[in-house]
């Protein structure tokens, strides 16, 4: 909680506008517009939601395919699959965790239609040959940047780079409204569309808008607006945005130093982010040497009451995985760095004591 959430959720209870698109969601979409300097943003119920809004507006088919990481949240994959389309996992990056964008090209087939970039931890993807391969096979890109507000790739910020982006604001992320996503839009052309797809395939908003005298059915598209309540609650939490994400980031620094002894000695490595990319503080983890059983620092560190996590189950080797998708080449990095994560508590407010606590149990429960 910032400070606000509460009497601005109030204000739109007495402002007696409760459904979707109102005063609230509009400071939402002026704020992600102005900040991340997108075309145009487009609050949703989920960052599935915001994902699914793409497979839509790319008009994806039965047999279509579409590149992206294994290593992601299933809504990357369940977005398109849920059109007919065809996840085609590619291996990840040893360092940021990232699509590896020089492996990407080699998954391309005629039934490719766009790449989906996953911007690990707040870390961006390498954007530009990303960019560079999709133009030359006339693809789209798709950013899924569920983790990745307030941070930047070569100063533009995650969201802003390919045709379409996705955010979230899951009570897990940095800036949040409990559930809650957006769509940006950076391709004029699809900007009338997202409209009328958000708004139950009809173009409601160019009635109130003023530029049609009613509106009607256009197109296929559902309802994926938040109410005005979630979007009051959102605004609070974007107007700290940027002292969360300091606070975040001098969090996520303290982790990086009090660890540095720990990765000397060969036991961990540290997250890597590329002189390119400023982060936001999304996450910390560690990579736990080969041969250090992960569970058993896991249980560790819970005995200590400090409550540590692994990460996502590669896409490419769960149920869905293997039924909806296809693998392109080996995912080597995909499975071992996978297996070797776990993830530290961060959160603001999480005191230096607390940091050094952490960091000292680990210590202990890896040697």
């Amino acid at each position: 909680m910032t400070g606000k959430e509460l009497y601005y959720m109030a204000e739109a209870k007495f402002g007696n506008m409760l459904a979707g698109d109102g005063p609230f969601t509009r400071r939402c979409h002026d704020w992600l517009e102005n900040k991340s300097g997108c075309g145009k943003s487009l609050l949703t119920h989920s960052c599935t939601a915001a994902l699914e809004m793409a497979a839509l507006l790319l008009d994806i088919e039965p047999g279509d395919e579409i590149i992206m990481p294994s290593y992601t949240f299933v809504s990357t994959a369940n977005a398109f699959v849920l059109r007919g389309g065809v996840p085609v996992f590619v291996d990840i990056r040893e360092d940021t965790l990232n699509l590896d964008e020089g492996l990407v090209e080699a998954a391309i087939t005629s039934r490719t239609r766009a790449i989906v970039p996953v911007h690990y931890a707040g870390v961006a993807c390498e954007m530009d040959t990303i960019l560079e391969t999709a133009r030359r096979h006339g693809l789209k890109v798709v950013e899924d940047a569920a983790q990745g507000v307030m941070a930047t790739y070569k100063g533009r910020a995650l969201g802003s780079i390919g045709d379409l982006a996705a955010y979230s604001f899951h009570e897990t992320k940095n800036v949040i409204s409990g559930e809650g996503g957006a769509l940006l839009v950076n391709d004029p052309a699809l900007i009338v569309r997202a409209e009328i797809i958000r708004e139950k395939g009809t173009d409601r908003s160019r009635f109130f808008r003023g530029e049609v005298d009613k509106y009607t059915w256009q197109e296929v598209g559902s309802s994926f607006l938040p109410g005005e309540l979630i979007a009051a609650f959102l605004y609070a939490q974007l107007e700290e945005a940027e002292r969360i994400t300091d606070e975040r980031l001098a969090i996520w620094q303290r982790y990086h130093e009090l660890l540095k002894p720990l990765e000397a000695k060969g036991l961990i490595r540290r997250p890597i982010v590329p002189e390119e990319c400023q982060h936001n503080g999304h996450m910390y983890y560690v990579l736990l040497a080969p041969g250090i059983d992960r569970q058993k620092v896991l249980d560790a560190l819970k005995k200590s009451d400090i409550f540590t996590v692994f990460h996502y189950v590669p896409l490419h080797s769960s149920p869905a995985g293997r039924r909806y998708g296809r693998t392109q080449g080996s995912l080597e990095v995909t499975d071992t760095q996978s297996e070797r994560l776990v993830r530290l508590p961060l959160w603001i407010g999480l005191t230096a004591e607390q940091q050094e606590n952490v960091a000292e149990v680990l210590k202990h429960a890896i040697g």
